[in-house]
């Protein structure tokens, strides 16, 4: 009688990749710190690579496996503060009553920006000058910023109907970035009175925006 031989199917492969896929985004999430880190003190034509791989005790070339270039490291990088300045923005409750929603935004941004200290400073000022690609970074935390009045709030079916509204709250998200820039550089006003001056130009604006209307979002 021939015995049927059956074909096992082994269960541990899965488990494998499982582990090795953490294994590969805890060494990402590692390199990309040390990148932070590197970018935010040095220019970015002074950082090296082959240092980097030092200090993370690995080979340049399994550096270049997962950020096959400096800018791959320094974009990657760039995105992750952007990403969690833009989620703690919009994280704030939309039940809330307008000025108070503004006031709680505002305050989240600040926390971000002294949280983050001189990686906000490398997101709003870039480090490799006019790079499409880090333009297109920075524009897209002020998109999704700008989005949060025209799109998801209450307030933005107001606006809708203002063509000037859109010109309006870019330029006072331009205004709360250049105020926040320049209380974290300086640090000679408190933290107060900027979010006080940035909601105030807000609402001054909104006012002059829908009128009279404004007065019910306050």
């Amino acid at each position: 009688m021939t015995r049927v031989r059956t074909k096992r199917t082994s269960t541990k492969q899965p488990a494998k990749r499982v582990i090795r896929r953490l294994e590969n985004d805890e060494r990402r999430a590692q390199l990309l710190a040390l990148g932070q880190a590197a970018f935010v003190k040095n220019a970015y034509d002074e950082v090296s690579i082959d240092e980097l791989a030092r200090k993370a005790k690995i080979s340049k070339g399994l550096f270049y496996y997962y950020f096959p270039t400096k800018r791959d490291l320094y974009l990657a990088g760039l995105s992750a503060i952007a990403e969690d300045l833009v989620s703690k923005v919009v994280s704030v409750p939309r039940d809330l009553a307008p000025r108070p929603r503004a006031t709680a935004a505002v305050e989240a941004y600040l926390d971000n920006v002294a949280g983050q200290g001189a990686a906000f400073l490398s997101l709003m000022r870039g480090g490799l000058g006019s790079d499409p690609e880090v333009s297109k970074v920075v524009e897209g935390v002020r998109s999704k910023i700008l989005d949060e009045f025209l799109i998801n709030a209450p307030i933005g079916a107001l606006l809708g109907t203002k063509p000037i509204a859109r010109v309006a709250i870019r330029g006072w998200i331009g205004m709360v970035e250049a105020a926040s820039t320049e209380w974290l550089v300086h640090q000679q006003v408190s933290r107060d009175a900027v979010r006080e001056l940035l909601i105030d130009q807000l609402f001054e604006l909104l006012t002059r925006l829908i009128g009279q209307n404004a007065e019910r979002f306050r």
